[in-house]
């Protein structure tokens, strides 16, 4: 089989780090595309971009590809003009983000325009009538297994929705399960940095929280952490805020020493890079409060004369992996932190993702500050 000697059409692709068009160059042996001179060390491989781009035209859109040609991904990417405005890249050839048509939201199918009203009617009734919100939303989702069924953006705003629902009715083990299906298509539509794949990790992160999974919500949560430090930067506020989140999972999990060392370690950060913030004070009383937690169970923790203030020279952002202690004035060297006892779920309000983290973004996923 032939492949095309153009990969992409000319002038689809912009570059996520500086919204330049990225242009196809000759990268050695194989072709690349590059944006302007020192954004990218290298140029990316055109046929991993092709083959990527090609995979999602096959399967949302395949009616644009003629059924004379082969159904190659490489074949398909070529046509990628005629549904998509652009497709903006990342890092890499895989982290990519397709931009639709907005005409494309309006389907003619009558059951997916259906669908759309119920699920824009249960937003606005799912603060004031959770139930009504939550039977509109299963309505919308008739029919869809979210184990099995394929990446769907409607789908993936409805369950979104109807995971938020049902934490505020006390129902984490359900949301986990529809917000995993909302993340999972969110993250193969958009790519993991999307506003919206963000948004949905968030969710989960906070799903699995309020079931006290609180290992698998540790790593969600990491990935999270990692996912913003790369799009808001290592001392943004959304940033910070996770890291904080991280601390309380620690101390759920019974890891009393990490989890203080990371969160004094976060509030030093985050006072220095936004002075006034009223997050630095919940992080403080947080922070006063695993202390508490460990006094009242007869911890002894190791002395550190370390104070939780900003210190003279700059720091780098902390380290939601590190391990090592930050102790408290006036305590005794001796044993570490026993592990602490298992909390009851705690139902959280839709709106309240956790008790730091704004995600401004409303689309996919209706997010609110922790």
């Amino acid at each position: 089989m032939d492949l095309p000697e153009t990969y992409l059409p000319a002038g689809l692709l912009r570059c996520g780090h500086c919204y330049e068009p990225m242009v196809e160059v000759d990268a050695g042996i194989e072709p690349g595309y590059q944006c302007q001179p020192g954004c990218r060390p290298t140029p990316l491989d055109a046929a991993q971009l092709a083959d990527t781009i090609g995979r999602a035209i096959l399967r949302h859109a395949p009616q644009v590809v003629p059924t004379s040609t082969p159904a190659h991904p490489q074949v398909a990417a070529t046509y990628a003009d005629r549904v998509l405005t652009h497709v903006t890249v990342g890092a890499s050839g895989t982290d990519i983000t397709l931009a639709w048509p907005t005409t494309s939201i309006l389907l003619p199918n009558p059951h997916r325009n259906v669908q759309a009203l119920r699920i824009d009617a249960a937003r606005h009734l799912a603060g004031r009538n959770p139930q009504r919100a939550l039977h509109l939303l299963y309505d919308s989702l008739t029919g869809i297994n979210p184990a099995t069924a394929p990446a769907d953006l409607v789908h993936a705003d409805a369950a979104a929705r109807l995971a938020m629902v049902q934490l505020s009715l006390g129902q984490p083990n359900a949301a986990i399960t529809w917000a995993s299906y909302a993340h999972s298509s969110l993250t193969q539509l958009h790519g993991p940095t999307h506003p919206d794949s963000i948004a949905s990790l968030h969710l989960l992160a906070t799903a699995h929280r309020s079931a006290n999974n609180h290992q698998h919500a540790l790593r969600l949560l990491r990935q999270l952490a990692d996912h913003l430090a790369t799009t808001d930067g290592p001392t943004a506020h959304r940033t910070l805020a996770t890291h904080a989140t991280i601390a309380l999972a620690l101390h759920h999990l019974g890891h009393c020493q990490p989890a203080r060392t990371l969160l004094a370690d976060t509030i030093t950060a985050h006072r220095r890079a936004h002075p006034r913030h009223p997050a630095t004070t919940r992080m403080q009383q947080h922070l006063t409060r695993i202390w508490r937690d460990c006094a009242s169970k007869g911890h002894d923790h190791p002395e550190s004369s370390k104070p939780v203030m900003p210190p003279a020279s700059p720091r780098p952002p902390p380290d939601p992996q590190r391990v090592v202690d930050t102790g408290r004035p006036g305590t005794r060297r001796g044993q570490a932190c026993a592990p602490a006892t298992t909390h009851s779920p705690r139902k959280r309000h839709p709106r309240t993702m956790s008790r730091y983290i704004r995600l401004g973004r409303q689309s996919a996923v209706d997010s609110d500050h922790l």
